[in-house]
């Protein structure tokens, strides 16, 4: 792979908690496009997006996004490059999904509203979004977060677990709206699943195993 096609590079990745090491020594090169992190439950694909986010400080190695270190800049300006929104959090609760969503252009450089309103129908979201998050069901909360994960125009956005409570449409629509976002220049988009999802053209793929 050419160095100038290379969007993310991670090299001797070492991540653990108090109880137990998650990652260690890993590493990897991606180009633009839709990469699948893919492994068993405890085997550290939450905690990989996590501190690809910013979210988590490793304890050993480099994160590099478009050609920029991950401790080379201010904090706020990584995570202005990445979207993340962990479906497991409850800081967004209190928040309705469309006060929610109206609250991200302003924190998105590259958001698309067109894209948006796409994803909105395609997900089948237009009844939920005057309901506050702590009322929506699994997959419900998960079409909000994917709706904005992909029409954000992240460099790197990053996607936990994707189809956990989506019914059938919304399956086969995610992967439609995966492959084109994945089209758009210079973007990443990483996908955290036990497996790949049928139908979806990954452009890379990491698998995690447990630490032994």
């Amino acid at each position: 792979m050419v160095a100038d096609s290379v969007v993310l590079q991670v090299q001797g990745l070492r991540f653990a908690y108090p109880e137990c090491a998650v990652l260690e020594g890993f590493s990897l090169a991606w180009p633009a496009g839709l990469a699948l992190v893919q492994g068993d439950e405890s085997t550290g694909k939450t905690t990989l997006l996590r501190v690809l986010a910013g979210e988590l400080t490793p304890q050993a190695g480099d994160i590099t996004l478009r050609g920029v270190r991950r401790g080379a800049v201010p904090a706020a300006a990584w995570r202005a490059q990445v979207f993340w929104q962990d479906p497991r959090a409850t800081a967004l609760d209190p928040l309705t999904v469309r006060q929610w969503l109206g609250s991200l252009p302003a924190h998105c450089a590259r958001w698309d509203a067109a894209a948006l309103a796409a994803h909105v129908e395609g997900f089948s979201l237009e009844p939920h979004l005057d309901k506050p998050f702590f009322a929506l069901s699994t997959g419900s909360r998960r079409k909000a977060l994917m709706a904005a994960a992909l029409a954000s125009g992240a460099a790197l956005t990053l996607i936990d677990e994707p189809v956990a409570g989506l019914d059938k449409p919304s399956v086969s629509y995610l992967g439609q709206a995966l492959a084109e976002a994945a089209r758009q220049p210079a973007r990443l988009v990483v996908v955290a699943h036990y497996e790949a999802l049928p139908g979806v053209p990954w452009d890379s793929v990491a698998t995690l195993a447990r630490p032994r």
